[in-house]
């Protein structure tokens, strides 16, 4: 839009035709109203939309997302909002489509171990009501208190308990979507396998460019007889990566594999009271889960494996209470940030288990390039790191210089054989990264999978894929050492 009335009037024209098809309560329009959606988890960048909408039903759905077909309306899907990549923030001129009110459990099979959700649950949701039959939801991610099973879905999440039971991937068998022309489309099954192209596997983790997620059929497991978890120390980050690669060269698949440094226990434990050993170089935690015999054995093995790597301290939990409490530290690793630094920077890539020392030391090197503090904290099962950039964006320059920071450690991931994302996506944040790990081919047959569902393009336009002209100009700011920044966007 050229000027503030010609969006205005854009506006008016949408919303009148938006409220022919759902409830008045169902859009918003008013400032005040869309102030809560112009950003993600990643509030760095924002961006107040023209519209929200409530749909509260699958044909809600389907009739929003005809009407913004036909007026060529941008249209950005959203779950809770948690997400840290900005795959949720709005644009100026389109609509946000919220499916928080698309919340319900349609049916839960004890039998088949299987529940069906719409979008709108929360992730630990799912366990809660499933807890009735001993059932649970594995994946787990540091939000499912909050997060959506449609959020998941856009961006395969993942979770502290990933290496043994996989990531959203892993554990959606069916999901049911509408593309942007209305139709209603089933990817995957409850059977075993399901008969075409794997366009499920295709979906998760699409970031909303695909189509809109209506329901989806989920695994349950068994719930362990029971779980312990081993907190052991380390003086040195590198004998704690080393311990890492260590467990999984003995054949043992734990639960749950998290690491964390210094700086990450030390700013966990006020706020927490895990109990973490903050004269620790890295504490490394270790579940195993099963059978009381199996724990124990298990806890046994792994016990060896890491005082043979050099641990200089190990402690098991005694009870279910101390073992939520050793992992409460680490799921509450980034609002603890907030005792230590205004702002912080969650960055996300994943690397082989036999790089995590270097890839480290890279990022302790980064710290003194840009005067700025990284606490780490990680997957380590899977290589999935999660750095937390310190800064204060009240200073001059600092955010500028945790985008580089971030950026650069992208860079090094890839350098070293890994991808600039685990779980959180690419969204806005990763857009130039993807520059670094695809070549113009890859990114060209990622546009073609765009155009297969969406060939108008209004599905979350902008993010995740760069243009070839948007390479070009980032590896020209690479050169001369700056970051390509999103002008249109309003920041800090």
């Amino acid at each position: 839009m050229n000027t503030v009335s010609d969006l205005n009037a854009r506006r008016a024209q949408v919303a009148a035709a938006l409220q022919q098809v759902l409830p008045a309560r169902a859009v918003l329009s008013a400032q005040e109203d869309t102030r809560p959606y112009e950003c993600d988890g990643l509030a760095a960048y924002r961006q107040l939309p023209m519209i929200v909408v409530l749909p509260d039903s699958e044909q809600q759905v389907i009739a929003v997302l005809k009407v913004c077909r036909e007026l060529g309306v941008p249209v950005v899907p959203r779950g809770a909002g948690t997400g840290l990549s900005g795959g949720a923030m709005p644009i100026a001129e389109g609509v946000v489509l919220s499916t928080a009110r698309l919340n319900r459990i349609v049916r839960m099979d004890a039998f088949s171990r299987t529940a069906v959700v719409q979008p709108g649950v929360r992730n630990l949701a799912i366990s809660e009501a499933a807890a009735q039959h001993g059932l649970y939801y594995a994946p787990d991610p540091s939000s499912q208190i909050a997060c959506t099973i449609g959020g998941n879905v856009a961006e395969n999440s993942g979770g502290v308990h990933c290496l043994k039971y996989g990531l959203t991937v892993h554990n959606v068998l069916r999901v049911r979507m509408v593309t942007i022309d209305g139709e209603v489309v089933e990817l995957g099954g409850e059977a075993l396998d399901a008969p075409g192209l794997d366009l499920l596997s295709v979906f998760i983790g699409s970031e909303g460019m695909l189509g809109i997620v209506t329901e989806a059929t989920v695994k349950l497991v068994p719930k362990p007889a029971t779980a312990r978890v081993i907190m052991a120390s380390f003086d040195e980050v590198v004998k704690g990566c080393h311990a890492v690669a260590a467990l999984i060269a003995a054949g043992i698949i734990p639960a749950g594999l998290e690491m964390m440094d210094q700086t990450s226990s030390r700013m966990v434990e006020p706020f927490v009271k895990a109990g973490y050993d903050t004269d620790a170089a890295a504490i490394l935690l270790c579940e195993a889960d099963g059978t009381v015999e199996e724990v124990e054995e298990e806890i046994a093995r792994m016990s060896a494996v890491l005082n043979t790597a050099g641990a200089i301290a190990i402690a098991v939990s005694q009870s279910e209470a101390e073992r939520l409490k050793f992992w409460s530290g680490r799921k509450n690793a980034f609002p603890a940030a907030g005792r230590i630094s205004p702002d912080y920077y969650c960055m996300d890539g994943t690397i082989p288990r036999k790089r995590l020392g270097e890839v480290l030391a890279g990022i302790a090197a980064m710290e003194t390039k840009y005067g700025l503090r990284c606490a780490n904290v990680f997957h380590a099962g899977d290589g999935n790191l999660h750095p937390l950039i310190l800064f204060n964006a009240n200073i001059p320059d600092e955010f500028h210089r945790a985008e580089a920071f971030g950026a650069e450690i992208l860079a090094l991931c890839v350098e070293v054989g890994g991808t600039i994302t685990g779980e959180h996506g690419v969204g806005i944040e990763k857009i130039d990264s993807m520059c670094v790990q695809f070549k113009p081919a890859e990114l060209e047959a990622f546009f073609s999978v765009k155009r297969s569902f969406d060939p108008h393009g209004l599905l979350n336009p902008d993010k995740a894929i760069p243009t070839l002209n948007r390479c070009a100009e980032f590896g020209k700011m690479r050169v001369s050492g700056g970051v390509l920044p999103f002008s249109h966007l309003p920041r800090f």
